[in-house]
């Protein structure tokens, strides 16, 4: 009978008394047969990093997959290898709150981040260096996204009811598209000429930055929207809601009048009402999304059926992301880990 190998990460400045990686010898897994297949370059095929002191809120791979960054309730930013040990090599500060989400830039060479602090901030992920500092909105600041092509502009979603549009290389905002309500996800569209906004009032907004209004409203949801993302084509946007509903929406020109063309079920949102994403592997063919039931949630797309629903998690899981070249996902908790764990080959 086959056993797994959980491999538990500590972080480095842990005290010299404690291994700083422990191999802990599993029960005999009845559910997995002996020889079975491997399909990632991982140590094992589960990994479990630890090392933040409180609730990691937000993680995503870096564009090659070598490096998994993640934020965290503890104001730190942290990097870790994916291959080997998963060693975490650099820890980034500055925050005076928690890391409510970050990405990479398409190029991989720096990360941005959102905080309650009232800022957004972008930094160098080769020296781990605050690069700029975007500190104009005067509430909490819920989400940020980094356009994909063209020019390094930033948006950015905040409890004033506003989204904010930086370029790394001006100072100050560019742009500033007001709203009624607290916003809470943003995304940027693929040919970074619209910018999408959700918030409290469970409506999606288009904003298109060349007219600097609203173009068009996608109503469905019928409670806050968590987290959103763009489909890796850029021809549709999946959006995470409080009521417990994931929502694929046809962004396409021409599209038909209810772009609301898939809906996903299955994962939870529960009185803490955190900030849950979502995301869509490379290929597009399927989606994940955080879950207050603690188990990781994937759907494929074209059937709509959960493909995973994965336990391990001792918390609220936050963010579900896909490794850009391998079957591999990982996922952030309330219960301050992170698990990078392989899935079947497609």
């Amino acid at each position: 009978m086959a056993t797994m190998d959980l491999v538990v990460k500590r972080p480095a400045d842990e005290p010299v008394g404690d291994l700083s990686v422990a191999i802990k010898r599993q029960r005999p897994n009845p559910k997995v047969p002996a020889g079975v297949k491997r399909t990632s370059s991982l140590e094992s095929p589960i990994m479990l990093l630890s090392g933040h002191a409180d609730a990691v809120l937000t993680c995503k791979f870096n564009p090659l997959g070598t490096v998994v960054a993640s934020g965290s309730q503890d104001k730190h930013i942290f990097l870790w290898n994916v291959q080997g040990e998963c060693d975490n090599f650099m820890m980034m500060k500055g925050h005076r709150n928690a890391i409510t989400e970050l990405h990479w830039t398409t190029d991989g060479e720096t990360l941005i981040t959102a905080s309650p602090d009232m800022s957004v901030r972008a930094w160098d992920a080769v020296t781990g260096k605050q690069i700029k500092k975007m500190a104009e909105h005067s509430s909490f600041v819920n989400s940020c996204c980094p356009a994909r092509r063209g020019p390094q502009l930033i948006v950015s979603g905040s409890d004033d009811g506003t989204a904010k549009l930086w370029d790394l290389r001006v100072k100050g905002s560019v742009k500033t598209f007001s709203e009624d309500y607290q916003v809470t996800a943003v995304a940027f569209a693929d040919a970074s000429d619209k910018v999408y906004t959700g918030g409290i009032d469970n409506t999606v907004r288009v904003w298109d930055l060349r007219k600097d209004e609203t173009v068009m409203q996608l109503k469905g949801h019928t409670d806050t929207i968590s987290g959103m993302s763009v489909s890796p084509d850029g021809a549709f946007l999946l959006t995470n809601g409080m009521d417990a509903t994931l929502r694929c929406w046809d962004m396409r020109p021409y599209a038909p009048t209810n772009r609301c063309v898939k809906l996903f079920s299955g994962h939870q949102h529960n009185f803490e009402k955190n900030l849950l994403k979502c995301s869509w592997s490379p290929d597009g063919k399927m989606v994940s999304a955080g879950s207050s039931c603690r188990n990781v949630f994937i759907w494929d797309v074209a059937s709509r059926r959960v493909l995973y629903k994965l336990p391990g998690h001792k918390g609220c899981v936050d963010e579900v992301s896909f490794h850009p070249k391998e079957p591999v996902v990982a996922s952030c908790s309330h219960d301050k880990t992170l698990y990078l764990g392989e899935i079947a080959a497609k």
